[in-house]
Formats: C-alpha cells, structure tokens, sequence
C-alpha cells in the first residue's frame, strides 16, 4: 500500500489551487540571489544601481515573480560577474546556475501530466548532483544546502515576517510529493529501463516529513518490486543504494549497513561504481549523465582520486546518516589507489583530525570500525599521526 502526504492541496470554490500554491518559476534562484546580496552587503536599492537595473525588477528576481531563468544570457553572465566584483562569494554566485535547473526541474515535475509516458519524465533521463538535489530539497523541506550554509552567513534581524528558506507554500509542497507518489507507483511495474527513475524519485520523497520511508520500502519488498541485496553492478544495484540511503536520511542506517556488506564490499564491479557515483553526487565528474551506465566504468576514471578523498574527509563527521557509507568509500579509495595518502598530505593531516574523534565514540557499527582503524593505521605508516 503506498504512503501519501496526509494532506493534498486546498482547492478554491471553482476547484482550481488558490494563488498562493502557485509555483514561483524562479524561487530557488530568486531567494539565493537574496543571500548573495545580503553577503555584500547590499540593500535592493543599492544593489539594483550597481547593477543598472530598476529595484522592481531585482525585487522580482529575488521573489521568484521574474525568474532569472527568463534573463537573457549575456545580461545574466554579467550579472554574476557584476556580483563577484562587488565582493560576493563566488561559490554562491556559482550556484546560481545550479539553482535556475532546480527551479525548471521543479516546475516540470509539478506539471507532470500522470498520462504521460515514463521516459518523458524529467526524472527519467537526467542524473542528478548533489548540489542540484539539495537546492530542491532546500525548497521542499527548508534544509540549508551545505554550499550555502558554508558560504553566507546569517543577515541582521528585520522587523516583520522574514522567509529564511525558497520553502514552498504547504499545498504546492503536497502536490510535489504526491506527484512523486504517483510516478513511483507507475515505474514500478516498468521494470530495469525505470531504474533511475524510481530511485532519484524515491530520494527526493525522502524529504518529505510525514512520509514513512521504511513502510513504502517494506510494501515495495513484499510485492517483490524491489530488492536489497545485488551483486555486481546493474541499473538495480545503484536502485538498491539509493532505497538504502533514502532510509539512512530518514534516520534507518541498517539497510545501508547490510548494503555496504553485502552489495559492494569484496565485489570490485560494486567497489568501482560506488566510487563512480560518489564522484558524479560530489561534482568531480563534470560530464552530464542521461543515465546509471557510467557507474560501470572501471577503467582510466575521469575523476581525480585526491579530489574524491578530500571531498569524503571533508564530510565524514557531518553528514552522520551517512557515516558507514562515508567510511568504506574512504577505505575503498585507498585501498584502491596506492600512495594516495602520501600524495595528499593536507588531506591526510585533516583526515587523521577527524578519524580518530569517531573512533573515540561509539556511534560506529562493527565493521566500519574495522575499516576506519585500518584507514588509521594507513595513515600513521605513511608518517600522519595526531
């Protein structure tokens, strides 16, 4: 039995949503342009005349009433570079990029028309990044995405109700989560060439509050839609990783453990599409991906190995839901890649910061233990001590 949102949208007397629960084509955008401009800092007045441009039109950017989506090209390249000048961080500039996808993505999903066929849907042939994930997740849940939250700090306090987050209004919330819904349910009687789909689907529900992660995945298993254990890598193995972290972040670790165990450690094919994905979710693999195939790939990788082991250290005690999955990648990695570690000396040194504080506590399961110990007697034979 599927798990729905305990709420739809509120309908107005002619059966039409009222205009609050109208999608702002550009709210993502709009409200991290807002943060880069408070991290300048300027006011809308100000910066609409460093910009060259009327305060409405900067407040319709920032509001998502005029998304910049719809700004052409050479005047929006120039806007960033304006902002940058001006003292804006440039990682968050970036994002803006990243931010206007988010929003088109959001909106195609909310338009989704249930009829239409599997593979036209906006989920079906586009991998998603991590950081494009997380600016959807920004405006469906109100998380910070870590980009923004490492970049930009907190504005003054303003009198009146201030929005701190892109959150959507609650009935266009429900309405994104129960097309979700609804697509999982279609895709899953559509077997392998719906893989990606179901999994980036299945994800993106996980930011969902009030949805039971562990009784949609048990309902799935039962019907035999789904499995936990694969070996090797296919379209099903990276499917079965995505349902394992989806109920990671939902604050389950056991399927991931037994995931960890039994899909990919001891397989080289799991080992290699593991770190693959890894590189792809962190931004190290720049190509556009259509589909899971390059998950496969296990010769002469495109991704830099010193780039993935600083991006793993960076983040092994944070995101702590994922903690076991974090740790064997790391062990993985230098296993695989000999004299990595030595090539690497400042990651190294902030790598043994933050190994040994986990292996003080008792937060760890028994066989990420193992691995993190034998990362941390790697490190001080290649001379990193604490």
């Amino acid at each position: 039995m599927a798990v729905h949102p305990p709420h739809g949208p509120r309908k107005t007397p002619t059966g039409s949503p009222p205009l609050r629960d109208h999608v702002p084509e550009g709210a993502i955008a709009g409200y991290l342009f807002k943060v880069i401009r408070e991290q300048i800092p300027r006011t809308q007045d100000d910066l609409a005349g460093d910009l060259g441009v009327d305060k409405s039109t900067l407040q319709g950017w920032e509001s998502g009433r005029r998304p910049l989506s719809s700004t052409r090209a050479g005047n929006l390249i120039a806007v960033r570079r304006r902002l940058i000048l001006l003292g804006a961080p440039s990682s968050l500039v970036e994002m803006l990029g990243t931010a206007i996808d988010a929003d088109l993505l959001l909106g195609e999903i909310l338009r989704v028309d249930p009829a239409a066929r599997l593979e036209d849907h906006p989920l079906a042939g586009w991998v998603l990044t991590r950081e494009s994930t997380h600016m959807i997740g920004w405006a469906i849940s109100g998380v910070l995405p870590a980009v923004v939250a490492a970049h930009s700090t907190l504005p003054a306090a303003r009198r009146g109700p201030v929005s701190t987050s892109p959150l959507l209004a609650p009935g266009i919330r429900a309405r994104f989560y129960e097309s979700l819904r609804t697509t999982s349910e279609a895709a899953e009687r559509a077997g392998e060439d719906a893989a990606l789909l179901r999994r980036q689907v299945w994800y993106l529900s996980s930011y969902d509050r009030d949805w039971d992660a562990a009784a949609w995945f048990e309902g799935l298993r039962r019907r035999g839609a789904v499995t936990a254990t694969v070996e090797g890598w296919s379209p099903g193995w990276a499917e079965a990783r995505s349902i394992a972290a989806t109920l990671a972040r939902q604050g389950d670790p056991s399927l991931m453990r037994d995931f960890i165990n039994r899909s990919i450690a001891d397989h080289d094919e799991a080992e290699s599409a593991n770190l693959n994905y890894w590189a792809h979710w962190l931004g190290l693999d720049g190509r556009p991906q259509t589909d899971d195939a390059f998950m496969a790939e296990r010769d002469r990788p495109v991704w830099d190995a010193s780039a993935l082991l600083r991006a793993f250290a960076l983040r092994i005690d944070r995101a702590v839901e994922y903690t076991d999955l974090y740790v064997h990648s790391i062990w993985a990695l230098i296993v695989s890649r000999r004299g990595l570690l030595e090539s690497c000396p400042h990651t190294a040194r902030e790598l043994v910061g933050r190994v040994i504080p986990l292996l003080d506590g008792n937060t760890l399961s028994m066989e990420s233990r193992r691995e993190l110990e034998s990362v941390h007697y790697g490190l001080r034979i290649s001379g990193f001590s604490a």
